[in-house]
């Protein structure tokens, strides 16, 4: 069974930088795939970015792109979501998720951040924006 570990939160204030890591147990080291979703107050949970480390393809979603970045460290099975610029509006619960039931390495990126596929969630780990 996959587990997942997120750990980064905080609290920062608006126009600063942080950086999340997710590290995933239970994964093939060479091909899995990971993703940031996060969960504002009062709202639904939305997919940010999803990597597939077989060769490194993206989601990245509108809202975030050119912000935030997603890279993953292999050999840790870890990925890390660096956020830029940081505004209020991206105050949330940050959540790592990984298939449930991994398919096809080179197109599951797109899939898990699509909402297309049943999801392992990691615990989440609270980002504060102040302005």
């Amino acid at each position: 069974e996959v587990q997942l570990q997120a750990s980064g939160g905080g609290l920062v204030q608006a126009g600063e930088s942080l950086r999340l890591s997710c590290t995933a147990s239970g994964v093939s080291r060479d091909d899995y795939t990971l993703g940031w979703f996060r969960q504002a107050p009062g709202k639904g949970r939305e997919a940010l970015l999803c990597i597939g480390t077989i060769d490194g393809s993206r989601y990245i979603d509108d809202s975030v792109r050119g912000r935030f970045t997603i890279s993953s460290d292999n050999a840790e099975t870890t990925v890390y979501l660096q956020m830029n610029n940081l505004e209020p509006e991206d105050t949330a619960v940050y959540y790592c998720a990984a298939p449930q039931h991994p398919r096809d390495p080179w197109n599951d990126f797109d899939d898990l951040c699509r909402g297309r596929l049943p999801t392992y969630w990691g615990r989440g780990t609270l980002v504060t924006v102040s302005s």
